[in-house]
């Protein structure tokens, strides 16, 4: 017993937390991204069309953004372990469930499911790990739960699109599994008291006598930095919603340089999947967000701004060049068609371009992520973070849902006069002007935080004096 005693809450236990915390929002973005990457495959068996497919997976995301609301505001006044193990449960077995499916319908009410499970991942998780960081190094360390999400994504769709590529069923049963293993690791998870981390609060016992009411959310609104935050999120995901769309792009590319629809559902993944890696920048970004902040309350805004305004030409080369005279074997395995593409990358000038032009766009916005964590948490108390985090996350998914939905739509519509994949380029590309806004929120933001930082941190010293 004393052993268990020293241990809860100690170093050890909190970064065990947090690496369960970054797994579990990993896994969510890997669920949430594989029906996507398998747009052909699931549409082919299904016998449905790539737009019916393109609506059911904005509709997951809304229901997912306006369940995180829920999940986050019940995170603020009641045990957030519990929600999570609930949550988990929920969402993997929506996913199990989805594996069976054999009509459209079936595969959508069982993807509903999964939504709602992992509405919880986004809001109560944010809160708990808000709470076991502090407030200096929130940049840094959120960018690893950013990272998490970014390569979850990634993950969902190079799983989806080299084991679903014959069978889309086999990506969703491996997910739900490793759910449900996720889960397990998380019983032993430390549960911190609100506010755990706020230097302000620290030796004292009081973070949990503090729990949110409904009576305080329209003052969380009418906060400025709330509200510029929360809008942004809607601009920003017209934008990264698209982005969903990049994995079809390019396998629309590999299939106009003449490769068959397996091949190119496999090449095209493998593509997107290794531009990700400019999202590793995000740790970086997250640490100079937090030195900036360290000099002016607006060091974080003023950062996000830059890198959401930055990146949109390197996305437009993304979405353009062409990828002329690739080389790679038709039919081939995934182990044989990595080094492949390694190569292509290296010695063939259009990919290595495409290369260039998506590590720079990636590595320009891993500037919003972390920092947006972190500058929620700095402006909010921590009983109000769930709940502001999840209502920033229902505009976010409200914004993706749409670009995520209408990006389909729109290239279908452009095919008329211009064959793919520039009708997808086009599409995508359509979408990024919602990243101007996104910029002037974030301009905003930094006008506004620094008297919102100093309303929380003043009403945390004055709950630890008593």
């Amino acid at each position: 017993m004393d052993e268990v005693s020293t241990w809860r809450g100690n170093r050890s236990h909190v970064i065990y937390t947090v690496a369960v915390f970054i797994l579990l929002a990993s896994l969510d973005n890997t669920a949430l991204a594989m029906i996507p990457a398998m747009v052909k495959p699931v549409s082919s068996e299904l016998g449905v069309s790539e737009v019916a497919i393109g609506f059911m997976t904005a509709t997951v995301v809304l229901i997912t953004a306006l369940t995180a609301v829920v999940w986050g505001f019940q995170g603020d006044r009641s045990n957030r372990k519990v929600l999570l193990l609930v949550g988990t449960a929920v969402w993997s077995g929506g996913t199990a469930l989805s594996a069976t499916a054999g009509s459209y319908g079936t595969l959508f009410s069982y993807q509903l499911i999964t939504a709602v499970g992992l509405g919880s991942i986004a809001s109560v998780g944010f809160s708990m790990v808000s709470d076991l960081i502090r407030p200096g190094r929130r940049g840094l360390v959120m960018s690893f739960w950013g990272i998490s999400q970014g390569l979850g994504t990634l993950g969902g769709g190079l799983l989806a699109s080299q084991l679903g590529a014959g069978d889309f069923r086999q990506p969703l049963m491996a997910v739900a599994i490793a759910g449900l293993g996720c889960a397990v690791l998380y019983i032993p998870a430390f549960n911190p008291p609100r506010g755990f981390r706020e230097p302000e609060l620290e030796g004292t016992a009081i973070g949990d006598d503090h729990v949110i009411d409904r009576s305080q959310v329209p003052a969380l609104m009418r906060k400025p930095t709330n509200r510029w935050l929360i809008l942004q999120g809607f601009t920003a995901q017209f934008a990264y919603g698209s982005l969903i769309w990049a994995t079809f792009l390019y396998q629309s590319k590999v299939e106009a340089a003449g490769y068959s629809e397996a091949t190119a559902t496999k090449v095209g993944g493998l593509f997107v999947a290794i531009f990700q890696v400019g999202a590793l920048m995000s740790i970086v970004a997250g640490h100079i967000g937090d030195r900036l902040q360290e000099r002016t309350p607006r060091g974080r805004a003023l950062l996000s701004a830059a890198g959401i305004l930055g990146a949109i030409p390197f996305f437009m080369v993304f979405f353009f060049v062409p990828l002329r005279g690739l080389d790679v074997t038709e039919g081939a395995g995934t182990g044989q068609l990595i080094p492949e593409v390694l190569r292509e990358l290296a010695t063939n000038p259009w990919a290595a371009t495409a290369f260039v032009s998506a590590i720079l766009a990636i590595a320009l916005t891993s500037a919003d992520s972390p920092n947006w964590f972190a500058l929620i948490s700095d402006v909010n108390l921590p009983e109000h973070r769930g709940t502001v985090y999840g209502l920033g996350n229902l505009t976010n998914g409200v914004g993706r849902a749409i670009g995520n939905g209408m990006t389909g739509p729109a290239a279908v519509g452009l095919s008329a006069s211009m064959p793919p994949p520039w009708n997808w380029a086009t599409g995508l590309a359509l979408f990024q002007v919602f990243f101007l806004p996104t910029g002037y929120c974030y301009w905003k933001a930094a006008e506004t935080s620094a008297d919102d930082i100093a309303d929380v941190r003043s009403t945390l010293r004055a709950r630890a004096g008593g």
